[in-house]
């Protein structure tokens, strides 16, 4: 048995590992912060959060570009190394745990401002008749304070977020792992085809070679069984894309080093959209067969189609649902572990100042670390095959051919 690819693989997520912990422990630990207790929620939240830049090293940062709209002030366009980490506000936009935010006083002044800095404090507000503490984050200017927008929550603000007054189409870390992985997808794609084009006849080679055993599985295992052999060519497209792009965002977001560590995937805006894709093409194709099943189910006595149909109405968002939360949940705890076993030196080096302790932490945490990287890449194809299959099963029941219809086919052909 050749072991020199199994040591590479080792050595590889060893180095990785190492130099993930040592980029954080001196983000962490670096300064004044030294000192400070360790917070491993908020730490664990900030890395796993989106933002405008990307953070390679303790003050090396990979800026992106902002763009922002606010209805009363019109458009901003700026690079976000512009707001010097959170040292200077622009157009009323400051930079909080790496997310532009906005300064909610319209007396703040226009253009290019140093700020002290943007801080946090805990406020306690009453949502529906029960006090909670929420923090709030001001902008420090000639000493006084600035509020900030609340960041927009998808209840709209029902559970103590809100609506912010901006709007923010800004190229983030999200957004540009996301334009990565599209990019990557189509030199792949583009590459086997023309693979497929020039060996037509022989053997795969290159990137064919590689990738063909993945078109082949998806095809064979997950459109044909899910949605039949009749219909499962049309949505091969989007079956392949779905998987695809999923299995590169969970791939990209397991690097620990630029351009990887975005937790794209683990975002709900972005599972989000991927199920109302899904729910789109499953409901827009569906036959008469199905809508039937749906809204008045054949050979049912109707008082109990009254209690099925909305039963079966609440099932058609049940299901995209389903799919958003289980990719967003996975992807999330698998960063969430991570990050905590990582966090595991700060706790045993007591920030910093018990050195012992944070070396038994780098050992533990890195021994675990390692182990969970293995199980993460594992569930990034795992989680994509379970997304695509389940979107290929919904798809299946929407064009599948009741008794009837082949019953008219078969006497349409007499």
């Amino acid at each position: 048995m050749n072991r020199k690819p199994i040591i590479r693989i080792a050595l590889t997520l060893f180095i990785s590992i190492l130099g993930f912990n040592f980029a954080w422990a001196n983000e962490e630990g670096h300064g004044e912060e030294t000192t400070a207790k360790y917070d491993p929620v908020g730490t664990v939240m900030n890395h796993i959060s989106d933002a405008n830049e990307f953070e390679v090293w303790k003050g090396i940062h990979i800026p992106l570009p902002c763009f922002l709209y606010a209805p009363e002030n019109g458009w901003s366009f700026f690079s976000s190394a512009k707001f010097e980490h959170g040292h200077k506000a622009i157009d009323r936009y400051v930079l909080n745990h790496g997310r532009a935010n906005r300064i909610t006083d319209a007396n703040f002044p226009m253009g290019e401002v140093h700020i002290e800095g943007v801080h946090g404090k805990k406020e306690k507000v009453t949502v529906k008749g029960r006090e909670k503490e929420v923090e709030t984050f001001f902008a420090h200017y000639q000493g006084k304070e600035y509020a900030l927008d609340k960041p927009s929550t998808l209840d709209g603000g029902m559970m103590g977020g809100g609506i912010t007054s901006f709007y923010d189409f800004s190229i983030t870390k999200n957004v540009f792992t996301m334009l990565l992985a599209t990019l990557l997808l189509f030199f792949v794609f583009i590459s086997v085809r023309n693979g497929y084009r020039k060996n037509e006849g022989k053997a795969p080679s290159g990137l064919q070679s590689f990738f063909e055993p993945f078109f082949v599985f998806i095809r064979e295992e997950v459109a044909k069984p899910m949605i039949g052999e009749k219909h499962y060519e049309r949505f091969m497209p989007f079956i392949m894309s779905l998987f695809f792009f999923i299995l590169f965002c969970n791939l990209l977001g397991l690097m620990p080093f630029f351009p990887g560590g975005a937790n794209v995937t683990g975002n709900l805006g972005v599972t989000f959209v991927l199920a109302v894709f899904a729910f789109i093409i499953t409901n827009i194709n569906g036959n008469r067969h199905y809508w039937q099943h749906i809204v008045w189910m054949p050979g049912v006595p109707a008082f109990v189609k009254l209690i099925l149909t909305p039963v079966e109405i609440l099932g058609l968002v049940i299901k995209p649902f389903s799919l958003m939360i289980r990719l967003f949940a996975n992807i999330s705890a698998g960063h969430i572990i991570i990050l905590s076993l990582i966090g595991l030196i700060f706790v045993f080096g007591e920030s910093g100042t018990n050195m012992g302790g944070g070396v038994m932490g780098v050992l533990i945490g890195g021994a675990f670390t390692a182990f969970m990287n293995l199980i993460e890449l594992l569930v990034a194809f795992l989680q994509a095959f379970v997304f695509a299959m389940l979107t290929a099963s919904y798809i299946g029941a929407a064009v599948e051919e009741g008794h009837h219809d082949h019953h008219d086919e078969a006497h349409k052909a007499h």
